[in-house]
């Protein structure tokens, strides 16, 4: 069985890259292999030069091995929390695992052989490894960590961790499907009452500890976590979890190997509870492999009707009822996993608002997360939210039998993400501003006032600049547009993504120029005159040169998209 599934792999990846090789013959998939290389080679050998130079002065200086073994120490406890916390939290997690959904063709040859189900287990098991292999060789090479051997046990230290972390999800898929049958079964109590356990412990711990010990101040925060973590029963509940992240905080071979047993033991554990879990949920895996065969080939997003107050008129203007249609879809789109990762990236960002201050209170803490959450929204949401052309290109064919300019189309695919943006980023943005104005700071209230005033008369302009552009190259370039839920993967993948990125950047920033010319010419005149309240006027002005860029860009475009054809698109797969 393990010769036939390691052949199968073999194959499978000779013929992916192979039909990776042959689409390079298209220029936008060549064009986008060197960009791809290139950041590579920039990752791999420029920054970690910058690395080397780096860690020499921190040597020179006489502070490496305390600050290696400082934050060796703090990663290990904070690794080992952290994945406690992930473990528990899969249990409530709206995400299912895929590792044991066989594919079509799986079912369709695999489920008839005499393999055990068990023999099909480990098939998918092996499979996988080559998916989980490729991300933390990402990882590893993502982050300069030193020498080769550095990133050798990198590599090693990571791929245990996703593959645990993966078997484990795994299993609690297995658990979650039971339960939803009506069921409870054994093998869930392990893996639900050891995280749990920890979680309440280390909580515990924090609440008992903030009643003497101030948490005024981020390493106050971290001095108590650290102490009820490493301590007590807590230790012993964070065992394993911090056996499978200690390789990363290895500092001698020696070390590294006694660690990564360790964390191979953990996996294995983990394995042998997976195996058990599957062996009492036949009626699942049976269910799971109808679903397969039965399914159709593409999903379609599940929508729900709800009534809508808002209604255009019979003569409004077409792009009032694209407005409309993107509203229809965004409130009748039923999909928890959409909250989901707005949670999770507002947590991240609440997080990192916990390492970029050191101001005290609450008020600065919450202040510098909603300036990240604006700019966050203004800069990366229309990379996510893509609910105009990118999308709609799919039904290109409907669209162009539409009696409708094609400047209004594409002005109207634009106005509704673009308000959906603005209206995230103003929501950050007014609660910045208000915290702003009730900190103290050396800055006067008055020039704050006008840089946030400033900063959200300017954002549409940002917002409605970078969707000009996005809809821009879905006109004039539609093949780079991926469609449906797969997307393309590989290096001339990564390298388109990047060459979008970097022309959607450039694109802004050419259409702000006009607009920062004037402001400066303003504040050279004005000035002395009004103050800080150029800026405003500079923002409104510079938002009104960019609407009427985006209507100009809109009306070049309409002429383009009414020639565009549909055998132009590519399809998803």
């Amino acid at each position: 069985m393990g010769g036939a599934t390691l052949y199968i792999v073999v194959c499978s990846a000779r013929n992916r890259m192979a039909r990776r090789l042959r689409r390079l013959l298209e220029p936008r998939y060549l064009v986008g292999a060197i960009a791809g290389i290139g950041y590579l080679v920039f990752t791999l050998f420029i920054r970690q030069r910058a690395y080397g130079v780096r860690s020499d002065a921190v040597r020179g200086a006489g502070a490496a091995a305390a600050s290696a073994g400082a934050f060796g120490l703090v990663g290990l406890v904070g690794g080992g929390v952290l994945l406690a916390f992930a473990a528990f939290a899969s249990w409530v997690l709206p995400f299912g695992s895929g590792l044991l959904e066989f594919s079509r063709a799986e079912t369709a040859f695999l489920f008839p052989s005499p393999l055990t189900r068990r023999q099909l287990v480990i098939y998918r098991l092996m499979r996988s490894q080559f998916a989980v292999f490729t991300g933390a060789l990402i990882m590893a090479l993502a982050y300069p960590t030193g020498s080769l051997v550095a990133r050798l046990r990198s590599l090693l230290a990571i791929w245990v961790v996703l593959m645990t972390s993966h078997v484990f999800f795994t299993g609690v898929t297995l658990a979650r499907d039971r339960l939803r049958r009506g069921g409870v079964p054994s093998f869930m109590w392990p893996a639900l009452i050891l995280p749990g356990a920890a979680v309440v412990a280390v909580l515990g711990s924090i609440f008992s500890r903030s009643a003497s010990v101030p948490m005024d101040t981020v390493s106050e925060a971290a001095d108590v976590v650290m102490a009820s973590a490493r301590h007590g029963t807590t230790s012993m509940l964070l065992l394993p979890f911090a056996l499978l992240v200690r390789p990363l905080f290895a500092s001698s071979v020696l070390e590294f190997v006694a660690a990564l047993a360790g964390a191979l033991g953990v996996y294995a554990v983990a394995l042998a509870w997976l195996l058990w879990a599957d062996s009492e949920s036949t009626d699942s895996a049976d269910a799971t492999a109808e679903r397969q065969i039965n399914q159709p080939a593409t999903k379609t997003r599940a929508y729900v009707v709800r009534p809508l107050s808002w209604t255009p008129a019979a003569g409004a203007a077409p792009e009032v009822f694209f407005v409309w249609k993107g509203a229809l879809q965004t409130f009748r789109t039923v999909d928890r996993r959409v909250f989901l990762r707005a949670f999770l990236i507002v947590g991240w960002m609440l997080a990192a608002s916990f390492f970029v201050t050191r101001a005290r209170g609450l008020i600065a803490l919450v202040g510098v997360f909603s300036t990240w959450g604006a700019l966050f929204a203004i800069f990366m949401a229309p990379q996510i939210i893509r609910m105009d052309m990118r999308q709609d290109l799919a039904h290109l064919e409907l669209l162009k039998t539409w009696p409708v300019r094609g400047a209004a189309v594409i002005r109207g695919e634009i106005a509704w993400s673009a308000f959906v943006v603005t209206a995230i980023a103003w929501t950050f943005g007014l609660i910045a501003m208000v915290l702003s104005m009730a900190s103290s700071s050396r800055i006067p209230t008055a020039n704050r006032l006008a840089v946030w005033t400033s900063f959200l008369i300017l954002t549409p302009a940002l917002v409605l600049a970078q969707y000009t552009m996005h809809n821009a190259v879905a006109v004039l370039f539609p093949g780079w547009v991926p469609l449906g839920a797969s997307r393309p993967r590989g290096v001339d993948a990564v390298g388109q993504r990047l060459i979008l990125l970097i022309a959607n950047w450039l694109g802004l920033l050419l259409a702000l120029l006009p607009g920062i010319l004037l402001t400066t010419a303003l504040s050279l005149l004005l000035r002395p005159l009004i103050g800080p309240w150029v800026l405003p006027l500079g923002a409104f002005l510079t938002t009104a040169i960019v609407v009427t860029e985006t209507v100009l860009v809109t009306e070049a475009l309409g002429p383009v998209f009414e020639r565009l054809d549909v055998t132009s698109v590519e399809r998803a797969e």
